[in-house]
């Protein structure tokens, strides 16, 4: 009886990699294209090799990349439906996973397809198709950098993602801001990324502008989510020296006094991080004779 049970579980294996394949050959086809986009990107948690499956098949980034291209007239002027962008947010979803895989990740960025997405994060347009599409592209590259790898630092640090998602924070829905800080907290956390956003006045004023203008907006509509991540950016700031001069003259009030109590009392990881960052903020400080000391060496040649 078991005999026959395992026997009919391969079949069973066997026809779901078939129908996989299938889907993947029909990729290349524009006409059987949507179905299955649609079809692999249920499919993506359950076929753990989908990723090398896409990446090695004929024609399929390809087909992936031209259903991304093809929206990029409907985005300027924003004129953008929600069934085009749930189709391109399948072929995004499958990029995810190839950006997630380890097997594909460093041919991903080899090929710099992240690039390709980078004209969805600059669309500001407030309606639901657009803020899918931005959530949805933030999400490939919340995959790339949740790996904690530093090639993938390294390459999102020679472009253009550190604006993009300060712009995200400062006026996206809430989940787009969420995504956004945890890329920008895991940029930071990366020494290399430390070190670029610390390396000018303006690179570090922008940032703590941005996490500043967040603190204030959170304190009227609060997200324990969003706060995480806010306090772990700053705390990550504070380890550079100059830049927790800095932080010492600009950091909110609100994050030195009671306002986000109630968010605090059930998230004791952000509550710790608070209190390490008031402790290094409180390590007494030299005299300052001009702010732009305080903030970070001028940009070398």
């Amino acid at each position: 009886m078991a005999v026959v049970q395992q026997a009919g579980s391969m079949q069973l294996m066997a026809a779901h990699s078939e129908k996989v394949f299938q889907w993947i050959n029909e990729l290349s086809n524009p006409e059987s294209r949507e179905t299955a986009l649609l079809e692999l990107s249920k499919k993506r948690e359950s076929v753990p090799d989908l990723a090398p499956m896409l990446w090695h098949s004929f024609g399929t980034t390809a087909a992936l990349l031209q259903e991304i291209i093809h929206i990029y007239p409907s985005i300027n002027p924003a004129t953008l439906t929600a069934h085009q962008s749930n189709r391109v947010c399948n072929a995004l979803a499958l990029l995810q996973c190839v950006a997630s895989h380890p097997e594909t990740r460093s041919a991903f960025l080899a090929a710099h397809i992240p690039l390709f997405l980078y004209p969805f994060l600059h669309t500001t347009s407030k309606t639901r198709p657009f803020e899918y599409l931005r959530l949805t592209s933030l999400g490939v590259i919340g995959a790339l950098v949740k790996t904690d790898e530093q090639e993938v630092i390294t390459f999102l640090l020679t472009t253009e993602i550190i604006p993009l998602c300060l712009r995200i924070m400062e006026s996206g829905s809430e989940l787009s801001k969420t995504v956004a800080t945890f890329i920008l907290q895991k940029i930071l956390l990366d020494d290399s990324g430390l070190s670029y956003i610390c390396h000018t006045y303006d690179r570090f004023s922008h940032v703590a502008i941005i996490l500043g203008k967040m603190v204030i907006s959170l304190a009227k509509e609060q997200s324990a989510r969003l706060l995480k991540h806010v306090v772990r950016c700053y705390l990550r700031l504070s380890d550079n020296p100059r830049a927790r001069e800095a932080l010492r003259q600009c950091l909110p009030d609100q994050l030195r006094d009671a306002t986000f109590g109630p968010c605090l009392q059930e998230d004791k990881s952000t509550k710790h991080w608070l209190t390490m960052l008031l402790k290094n903020l409180d390590t007494p400080a030299g005299p300052v004779t001009d702010p732009r000391q305080v903030g970070i060496a001028p940009l070398t040649s």
